[in-house]
């Protein structure tokens, strides 16, 4: 147990280091006193099954319906939800030992007992669920009785509790009932009943569901924990920054969740308008298919991103300032670090950056072969992301720059993220949070190889059997100092093969009426059952 209180300790460090959410200016208008609160935010949940996408707006609204057994609080600390206790087995290190809640119910009324817990997590390890990477080391799950789960590890797992924060517990009956015991498979387009209906121990409970359009959910009145004072949401999907921040002005929503940069000040100004501010668990790259022998769309035979002296001109093209300054307003920490510094793993050694050479990345062209040049389809999301499409804009013209022309494909995250799960994409941005506060997490979705469980969103397509080997024995390493150096190696192996080619990490802003307070969270995961009312 002395690893996971240091690993805690660390977290709750990064956390802090990172930053407190700092209130930047409140207007002057009278309090809110309704208890429904009208939430606006770029993009809706991409679907309501629970297993199905590994997504942070999904996840922020299923948090609200659904619960995992262990929460993540600001801090960075784990702290009960489902399960009151959690702890290694006494007489065997692999198997940890769940306790769970007594007296919690399922909005239908059935009670959770320990064969739900079994249920969700063997869904969740399920080949369709985009969360089987987080429990890859898993072997068995059983309930030992009705409050008591036992999760056999393939050997000690200290850390696997860690990756329950988004881990969400169904009803068993209920999922058997609808014909929904395996997930949707999202990246295929599949629909099933749980896509659109909900059944879980929330604080709230599902009214209506129009996607894209709106979700009206409702208190529920007999759930375990305090009544919240927020009755009533109805969560609205407003893609147009404008539009979302006219109907904040204008009193018809009351919490926007992703301000855009370029009307923060314009609302620090404004009465009756409260903005806060603070750092995300997130960074925004760029990708590229680096292991396929020819790319889809490039204008060269073979793939130039298999070569490192384009990888490397292509970073020494990056002006990591002048999108800070231009595109984010200054609301962006330039990193060249392929994670938050909230995590396990990050240094200052792989936050720092140097300023572009265009003259060096053309030599660095010319000495590849293709000193004239090529073209290639750059995907990007224009709804997920802080000036995602913006972004991808301003690093097309770099890289034009030395000789790349950079087809830009800006569309829905709906189309992006299945395109970069399915290898449809030669080169594209994507954010990546990291809600276990653990390298392990970047190292399972985005860099082991796609085999198994793991390298659910490796659309580089980057295999090497050394770091895969780390990235599996780091996985049930106890020794913190042994398993620190295991991060330390993979990441010197990844950043000198340049398989990411990091931008910043997200900066947050939250705009609410005066009157309604909600906490930036670092996951952006904010919980309308703590919200407060003055």
């Amino acid at each position: 147990m002395t690893f996971l209180s240091t690993f805690a300790g660390r977290a709750r460090r990064g956390a802090l280091l990172a930053g407190t959410a700092l209130v930047l200016a409140a207007g002057h208008a009278a309090p809110v006193d309704a208890e429904t609160l009208r939430w606006a935010r770029v993009g809706d949940a991409l679907t309501l099954d629970p297993h199905s996408a590994n997504e942070g707006p999904t996840s922020t609204l299923l948090h609200h319906i659904y619960e995992t057994l262990v929460d993540r609080a600001t801090d960075g600390s784990l702290s009960p939800r489902l399960a009151t206790e959690w702890r290694i087995h006494p007489e065997d290190e692999t198997v940890w030992v769940l306790t769970l809640r007594e007296g919690v119910t399922f909005h239908d009324g059935s009670p959770l007992t320990a064969d739900d817990v079994v249920f969700s997590l063997d869904r969740a390890r399920a080949d369709t669920s985009d969360f089987r990477g987080l429990h890859a080391a898993v072997a068995e799950v059983t309930a030992e009785d009705d409050l008591t789960v036992h999760v056999r590890m393939s050997g000690p797992a200290p850390l696997w509790v860690q990756n329950l924060t988004n881990t969400f517990i169904m009803n068993r009956a209920w999922a058997e009932a609808n014909n929904v015991q395996q997930p949707q498979d999202f990246a295929a387009g599949e629909e099933n009943f749980a896509v659109r209906n909900t059944n879980g121990t929330g604080p709230y409970v599902l009214v209506s569901r129009d996607p894209e359009v709106r979700t009206v959910l409702r208190v529920n009145e007999d759930h375990w924990g305090d009544a919240p004072v927020i009755t009533e949401i109805v969560y609205t999907p407003i893609a147009e920054a404008a539009t979302r921040v006219a109907a904040l002005l204008a009193g018809d929503v009351d919490f926007v969740q992703d301000v855009p940069v370029q009307d923060i000040a314009r609302l620090e100004q404004t009465d009756g308008i409260t903005v806060t501010t603070g750092p995300e668990n997130r960074n925004i790259f760029f990708a590229y298919d680096m292991g396929s022998e020819a790319l889809r769309s490039a204008s060269v035979e073979g793939n130039p991103f298999a070569d490192p002296l384009v990888r490397e001109a292509m970073a020494l093209a990056l002006d990591r300032d002048a999108i800070r300054q231009v595109v984010m307003r200054g609301q962006s920490l330039p990193s060249a670090a392929p994670l938050p510094p909230f995590v396990n793993g990050w240094t200052e050694e792989m936050d720092a950056y140097g300023p572009p050479d265009i003259e060096r990345a053309r030599a660095l062209m010319a000495e590849a072969g293709l000193e004239d040049g090529f073209s290639v389809d750059f995907h990007c999301p224009n709804d997920r992301y802080l000036n995602d499409e913006a972004i991808c804009t301003a690093y097309v013209g770099m890289l034009g720059r030395i000789g790349i022309n950079a087809n830009l494909v800006a569309q829905s995250r709906t189309l992006h993220f299945p395109m970069i799960q399915n290898n449809e994409v030669d080169f594209y941005l994507l954010g990546w949070g990291v809600p276990t506060f653990d390298s392990q997490y970047v190292f399972d979705f985005l860099v082991h190889s796609t085999e198994g469980a793991r390298g659910g969103w490796n659309g580089s397509n980057y295999a090497n059997p050394e770091v895969d080997a780390l990235i599996q024995a780091m996985a049930t390493e106890t020794d913190l100092e042994a398993r620190d150096q295991m991060i330390a190696d993979v990441w010197e192996i990844v950043n000198g093969d340049r398989v990411f080619l990091n931008v910043h990490n997200q900066l947050l802003a939250y705009a609410t009426r005066t009157g309604v307070n909600i906490e930036v969270h670092p996951e952006n995961q904010p919980n309308m059952w703590e919200a407060t009312l003055d």
